[in-house]
C-alpha cells in the first residue's frame, strides 16, 4: 500500500536541484539518521550543498602548478597567492567571487572575476613526500580531503611530469579519493617540457597509480540492524559489544549472503571495528523496510523524472556557462576550440569546401548507374558501408546528407555525403543539424525554404 500510493503521487519539482534537495531530506536523510551513517562516515548534507554554485577542488603534490593553474584560468592575480618550487600553500583555501578583493578569516578569498561568477575553486595544500613533514601538519590532511571531495563537483589531479615520486601521503589521498573516481579529471602538467618517450613513461606510471582507485559504497543499515539483532536485551551488553566487533568480518559475510551484497561493497573491516568501538549498540536502530523501499522509490522513479528535468535545464542553458579569464572567447572565433576542423572545415571560406575533393566522389557516382542523375539509397549504402562505419552514424550521415528529403542523393549530395564520413573517420563529431557553408549551393535556395 505504502508504494502504491508514492506511485499514486508522484512528487512534483520546480528544478533538479529543488527536487534532489527534497528528495534528500524526505527519503535519503530519513535512512542515514537511523542507522548513524553520520556517525561513521560522513555528516548531513545542508541546504547550501545544493544551492551553491559548482566547486573545483585542486589536488596535487607541492610546486605541481596548483595555484599557477588557478591564476590561468582567472588571467589574474589573488590576495594572499603564493606561488615558488617549496611548498607554499599550507592551507585549504576557498577562492570565492566577491565585490571586493579581501581575505576572510578560515582561509576564503574573494575578488571580483567573471570566472568566479560560475564556480568556486578550493586551493589544498602540496602533498608532501617525507613522513616528517606530514606528520608536522598537525591535522588529518587525508580526512580534511575526504571530506570536500564529497562536496564539490569536480576534483582535478595535478601531476608534475617531472617528479611523479608517490610518496605515503599521496597513498593516504589515493584512498581519501576512491569513492569519488567519477569526479576526478588528471591533468599532467608541464608535459610540454619533457619527450615524447619520456612522456609515456610518465603516463604509464600515473595510470598505474591511479589504477588502485575503486568504487566502493557502503551498506550501512543491513551491518548496524544486524549488530542491534545480535545485542542481549539486559546482560552481558559490554562482552557481547566486544564480540560482536571482534567477529565483525563474520556479520559481514553473513550480510552479503543473506542480502546478494558485493563483497567490494562493505567499508573497511578495521576502520568500521574502530569507528564501532565508542557507539552505544543499544541505541542502534532495528531494520525498517518502510525507509529503504522509499530509497528504492526514489532511485526507481523520482531520479528517473529528474534525469529528464537536468536534459531540459541542460538544453536551456547557454553553451558556454562560465565566463571570463581563460574561458573567454574559447567557443568563438578563428581561435575557439576546433574552429575550422571536421565539420568546421571551410566555414569561412567563400568557395564550397566539399567542391575540393568532388572530382574523385563522382568518379564512384556515376559507376553507381544514376537514374535521371540520382542514386537510389540502395546503391548509395552499398558504396557507404565500405567505410565500415556503424549503421546507426551511416544513417545520421544520410539523413545529413538528403538535403531534398527525397530519399535520393544526386552528385552534390552523394559527395556532402562521403565528406561526412571522412570527417566521422577523422575522429571528429558529426553536427546535429547540417551546418550552412555545407549545404551544396545547387540546394541552398531550397534548403532555406524548406
Amino acid at each position: 500500500m505504502f508504494r502504491k500510493n508514492l506511485k499514486k503521487d508522484p512528487e512534483l519539482f520546480q528544478n533538479v536541484s529543488e527536487g534532489l534537495k527534497r528528495l534528500y531530506r524526505n527519503k535519503l536523510f530519513p535512512l542515514e539518521d537511523t542507522y548513524r551513517f553520520h556517525d561513521f562516515h560522513s555528516p548531513a548534507l545542508e541546504d547550501a550543498d545544493f544551492d551553491n554554485k559548482p566547486m573545483v577542488l585542486l589536488v596535487g603534490q607541492y610546486s605541481t602548478g596548483k595555484t599557477t593553474f588557478i591564476r590561468h584560468l582567472m588571467e589574474q592575480d589573488f590576495p594572499g597567492m603564493r606561488i615558488g618550487p617549496e611548498p607554499t600553500t599550507d592551507s585549504f583555501i576557498a577562492v570565492m567571487h566577491g565585490e571586493q578583493d579581501g581575505v576572510i578569516p578560515g582561509n576564503a578569498l574573494v575578488m571580483p572575476n567573471a570566472v568566479l561568477e560560475s564556480i568556486s575553486i578550493i586551493d589544498t595544500p602540496g602533498i608532501l613526500s617525507g613522513e616528517k613533514q606530514r606528520i608536522s601538519r598537525g591535522y588529518d590532511f587525508a580526512a580534511v580531503l575526504e571530506w570536500f571531495a564529497e562536496r564539490v563537483d569536480r576534483i582535478i589531479l595535478l601531476f608534475d611530469a617531472h617528479k611523479l615520486d608517490i610518496s605515503d601521503e599521496f597513498s593516504e589521498v589515493i584512498r581519501a579519493l576512491k569513492n569519488h573516481e567519477d569526479k576526478m579529471r588528471v591533468v599532467l602538467n608541464k608535459a610540454d617540457q619533457i619527450s615524447t618517450q619520456q612522456l609515456m613513461r610518465v603516463y604509464g606510471a600515473l595510470m598505474w597509480s591511479l589504477g588502485k582507485i575503486i568504487n566502493t559504497p557502503e551498506v550501512q543499515a543491513y551491518i548496524i540492524s544486524s549488530l542491534k539483532k545480535d545485542m542481549p536485551s539486559v546482560f552481558g551488553k559490554e562482552s557481547k559489544k566486544k564480540e560482536l566487533i571482534a567477529n565483525l568480518g563474520e556479520t559481514y559475510h553473513r550480510i552479503e549472503k543473506e542480502h546478494q551484497i558485493s563483497p567490494g561493497d562493505f567499508p573497511n573491516l578495521a576502520k568500521m571495528q574502530e569507528l564501532l568501538n565508542g557507539q552505544d549498540f543499544t541505541k542502534f536502530a532495528a531494520l525498517k523496510p518502510k525507509l529503504l523501499e522509499a530509497v528504492e522509490d526514489m532511485l526507481a522513479n523520482d531520479i528517473a523524472r529528474l534525469m529528464a528535468m537536468v536534459r531540459q535545464e541542460e538544453a536551456a542553458m547557454p553553451s558556454q556557462t562560465v565566463k571570463g579569464g581563460a574561458f573567454e572567447g574559447v567557443m568563438t572565433g578563428p581561435f575557439g576550440h576546433g574552429y575550422g576542423e571536421g565539420a568546421s572545415e571551410g566555414i569561412d571560406e567563400l568557395e564550397w569546401v566539399v567542391g575540393r575533393d568532388k572530382p574523385t566522389y563522382d568518379e564512384i557516382f556515376y559507376t553507381l548507374s544514376p537514374i535521371n542523375g540520382k542514386v537510389s539509397g540502395a546503391a548509395a549504402k552499398k558504396e557507404m558501408l565500405k567505410s565500415k562505419l556503424p549503421n546507426t552514424v551511416l544513417g545520421k550521415i544520410w539523413k545529413l546528407a538528403d538535403v531534398d528529403k527525397d530519399g535520393l542523393l544526386d552528385d552534390d549530395e552523394f559527395a556532402l555525403a562521403n565528406h561526412l564520413i571522412k570527417v566521422k573517420l577523422e575522429g571528429h563529431e558529426l553536427p546535429a543539424a547540417l551546418p550552412e557553408h555545407l549545404i551544396p549551393p545547387s540546394k541552398r535556395g531550397s534548403s532555406l525554404e524548406a
